[in-house]
């Protein structure tokens, strides 16, 4: 992957994007190991892990097909500071130009978050790759935003189970992001959500 643009459709085309949240970088990477075996390609590492970048050079290196990113990235320097530990995309709460700019930059796809549509909209005028919708309101709201924005990116995350995916999905986002609740599903349930996404 060598643009934006391809790292971007990378990110979202399984519609999952799994969300390990651990407190060290052994932690972060013991949790993401299983859930790539079972077949999830797009990883968000936040770095409120204080070994999020460590634990994302060695995913990096160790699973190169993978697309992992980094989440919480809050100002420029966290964003730099990810993207050369390897990050691929960048994932933020909230809409902070700096780290869009920064992450174009080095060529990272950045996914900034917002809450209202006024706030979508900001985002795509600031150069989002995809806006991460947070916390994920409801799949009508999701509906209702693309009634007046259909080529907005949406990825609802903050409180999505990975059952509630498909629903996500149909309503029109591009992908979810799933985090603790995707850490409670057993392996089995992880590959048949995968399955089901790519079938349907």
């Amino acid at each position: 992957m060598s643009y934006r643009y391809e790292i971007t459709q990378a990110v979202v085309r399984q519609g999952v994007i799994a969300i390990v949240r651990t407190t060290d970088a052994s932690s972060a990477v013991q949790a993401a190991v299983p859930l790539l075996n079972a077949g999830i390609t797009s990883l968000e590492l936040p770095l409120t892990n204080p070994g999020a970048l460590e634990a994302i050079r060695q995913l990096r290196a160790d699973h190169p097909s993978a697309v992992i990113g980094a989440g919480s990235v809050l100002d420029e320097a966290s964003a730099v500071a990810a993207v050369r530990a390897g990050a691929q995309f960048l994932v933020a709460p909230n809409l902070n130009v700096s780290v869009i700019r920064a992450g174009h930059r080095y060529g990272a796809a950045v996914l900034p978050g917002a809450g209202s549509v006024s706030e979508v909209v900001q985002a795509l005028e600031a150069g989002a790759d995809a806006v991460k919708v947070f916390p994920a309101p409801t799949p009508q709201w999701v509906r209702d935003v693309l009634a007046v924005l259909p080529y907005a990116p949406l990825v609802p995350t903050g409180g999505v189970a990975p059952a509630d995916v498909p629903a996500w999905l149909e309503a029109g986002a591009v992908a979810c992001g799933v985090g603790s609740a995707l850490a409670r599903t057993p392996i089995d349930e992880i590959k048949s959500l995968i399955e089901r996404t790519f079938s349907s």
